[in-house]
């Protein structure tokens, strides 16, 4: 099994979190903190789940739904899937 790039983990860390720290208002330690303890995370850097196709709008909605229902299946993102 390959690996996820480290560089586009990275493009993803960075813009998903940014994004949690422009919609929640948490500083940039704990925003990267709640990201990378996800779910979501954890299907992101799983290269057979092909995630990154979702681009980082698609990956934040699926970290968001997750926050708020408890899954990142609940994401309109992965029910399509």
């Amino acid at each position: 099994m390959s690996n996820v790039p480290v560089d586009m983990l990275d493009y993803y860390d960075e813009e998903v979190v940014r994004r949690i720290i422009e919609k929640y208002g948490y500083g940039e330690r704990e925003a990267l903190g709640l990201f990378l303890e996800s779910q979501t995370y954890s299907m992101l850097t799983n290269p057979l789940m092909e995630m990154w196709q979702f681009g980082p709008e698609g990956i934040f909605n699926i970290w968001e739904s997750e926050r708020i229902t408890g899954s990142p299946k609940n994401s309109a993102y992965l029910r399509m899937v």
